[in-house]
């Protein structure tokens, strides 16, 4: 069946460079918390929420370009895929200088915002300082991915990801090892990684002669609202991780303080591989349900939407099976104390079943802005930190630690119930 081959060639690439995307922060953290011990790995954990912006305005921002190639190319209009292009690339330019400076003067109150005290407070201060400097690297490295895969590079774009992370493993052990910078270390070795990314894809460019076009004939605004329309689902699908991490530091810090902030770091990068595993299923699905949407093909649509349902349903799957089977030996990675560890491996199950539930979510949401239902994938994208916020004002109250452990799982199902009913809600118009 072609479809299925299409499918596996579209998403196995997707999956890896997603994957790829998020243990930027976990070498980080790896190195970092053996060289500087939990201090520093909590330091990063809470300034990651303001890095990971970056990159879901470089993500929002690419994704909502190429649907809009891929949906203008399916319906034969390379002009208008062509303009996208280049309306895409202006709109990442000038979000990267403009977060360069927003950064640069806000980061720290923001970093306060978010609950961070002390030596956590310094160290992430630190961290964020250097990579502000890099901000532009981050947007268009993460930006352009999307893109690649849409033109049919999907393999490119894995590799392009893949140089930027070895690049960014590379540079830690030196930058923190072996010359020892600390956070500044750390920081550079990121933005450094992500500015290999970016210059792979301008290489992909130039070499299959793929030229954006920069004259709109009047329907600049038009081609600009449409891509951030389009993008604020895929910028809040890539972001939500994060604003379940911002609002579980701060309570995490309510509840236990900084064990219970070091005992979520290790959590949060733990289980954000697996939610990028997912993520990289569903928008590795989206150039093929984009291209025969704009073709018109329905069947074919429902076809790749139902693999991409199956087949993260069973990485979900297997995933919780790996991390509750790894539970005990996972915190030791990224150089925790024992104590923490100990705390760590308590916790973790607690966290599993949301797999399931995220599988769910984020292939529903793929689907509804890769299809031009953005309006229901705002609804499950964001009434998923919504309901969370909810239940951390009341669980922790009434448990404790492990309300505010199950707060995640709870959230996540309710994304997972809320986007099966709108799937259901639009069966009847989509049948092919």
């Amino acid at each position: 069946m072609k479809e299925r081959k299409a499918f596996f060639q579209a998403v196995l690439p997707s999956m890896l460079a997603f994957a790829l995307s998020g243990v930027y922060a976990i070498v980080d953290g790896f190195f970092l918390g053996h060289a500087m011990g939990d201090h520093a790995l909590a330091a990063v954990n809470m300034a990651y929420p303001i890095t990971a912006f970056l990159q879901a305005v470089g993500t929002g921002i690419g994704m909502g370009g190429a649907v809009c190639y891929a949906i203008s190319l399916g319906r034969r209009r390379v002009i208008l895929a062509r303009k996208y292009f280049g309306m895409m690339v202006l709109a990442l330019a000038v979000s990267g200088i403009g977060l360069t400076v927003l950064f640069l003067t806000l980061a720290p109150s923001v970093l306060s915002l978010f609950g961070a005290q002390g030596t956590i407070f310094a160290l992430g201060q630190e961290y964020l300082l250097y990579i502000s400097f890099g901000a532009l690297f981050q947007v268009l490295g993460t930006g352009l991915v999307p893109l690649i895969r849409n033109m049919g590079g999907a393999v490119f774009a894995m590799a392009a990801m893949i140089a930027g992370f070895l690049t960014n493993i590379l540079l830690d052990w030196l930058l923190v090892w072996v010359i020892p910078w600390g956070m500044m270390g750390a920081a550079v070795a990121t933005d450094l990684g992500q500015a290999v990314t970016f210059l792979a894809c301008l290489g992909y460019f130039l070499r299959h002669h793929k030229k954006p076009r920069f004259t709109f004939t009047g329907q600049g605004k038009e081609l600009l609202g449409y891509i951030l329309r389009v993008g604020l689902s895929p910028f809040g699908l890539t972001f939500s991780p994060n604003l379940t991490l911002i609002l579980m530091n701060k309570f995490a810090a309510l509840t236990g303080g900084d064990a219970a902030v070091a005992c979520y770091a290790t959590i949060s990068y733990i289980t954000s591989v697996v939610i990028l595993l997912l993520q990289g299923v569903s928008d590795g699905t989206q150039p093929l349900l984009s291209l025969t949407y704009g073709e018109g093909n329905r069947w074919a649509t429902l076809t790749y939407r139902k693999f991409a349902y199956l087949f993260a349903l069973a990485v979900a799957a297997v995933c919780m099976v790996g991390v509750y089977l790894l539970r005990g030996e996972s915190a030791a990675l990224f150089g925790t104390s024992t104590e923490t560890a100990g705390m760590v491996a308590q916790a973790l199950p607690v966290f599993l079943g949301g797999f399931l539930f995220a599988a769910l979510s984020r292939v529903s949401t793929a689907y509804f802005y890769a299809t031009g239902k953005n309006l229901w994938a705002y609804l499950v994208i964001y009434g998923e930190p919504v309901l969370l916020l909810v239940l951390l004002f009341v669980l922790p109250q009434l448990l404790g630690w492990w309300g505010l452990w199950m707060a995640v799982p709870l959230s996540q199902a309710g994304a997972a119930v809320l986007g099966a009913l709108l799937v259901w809600k639009g069966r009847g118009k989509e049948s092919p």
